[in-house]
């Protein structure tokens, strides 16, 4: 149950579910920077720093970043940065393949987040699910584009989460 509860946790820090061990054997300040180095804002804007401050303080007041650097530090790289930057990239072509089901750029979203490919059809279907309820959300459409890649990456994350988990 407390893993369930830290998976959730770890869910809103943009990353997958862990334990915050790693956190705790560092000293204080030794750490990322939470506004810089974690959170969506990182993942969208890595060699701008101002921007990814910005980013983090405007999508939630900078929780998510805060807690994924102290609760799995090791998440503020890696490839839940590189499938956050590609959902970015190429988000317009991930919500098109995701509305029909399948296509290039989602198998390699899959492929980034180390979904194996026994288990992609599902993560893709609960993805779609995931998305479904986004778009239908009013006001969803007035979203801008880093918006709604972010809530691509919270949708996909928690799919792949509960389908290609070990």
């Amino acid at each position: 149950m407390k893993r369930k509860a830290l998976a959730a946790i770890a869910l809103l820090a943009l990353c997958g579910a862990t334990t915050p061990s790693m956190a705790q054997n560092k000293a204080p300040g030794s750490g990322p920077n939470p506004f810089v180095d974690c959170g969506i804002g990182a993942a969208l804007f890595p060699e701008t720093h101002w921007a990814a401050v910005t980013s983090n303080v405007i999508w939630d007041i900078g929780t998510t970043a805060v807690t994924s650097a102290t609760m799995s530090p090791e998440t503020c790289s890696g490839k839940n940065m590189k499938a956050a930057l590609f959902i970015n990239d190429t988000y317009e072509t991930l919500a098109e393949e995701t509305a029909k089901g399948s296509g290039e750029h989602l198998t390699a979203l899959m492929g980034i987040m180390e979904c194996d490919s026994s288990r992609q059809a599902a993560a893709i279907q609960r993805t779609r699910a995931n998305m479904a309820g986004q778009v239908a959300t009013e006001g969803f459409e007035s979203l801008s584009h880093t918006e709604k890649a972010a809530g691509f990456y919270e949708a996909m994350d928690s799919a792949v989460s509960m389908s290609c988990s070990a």
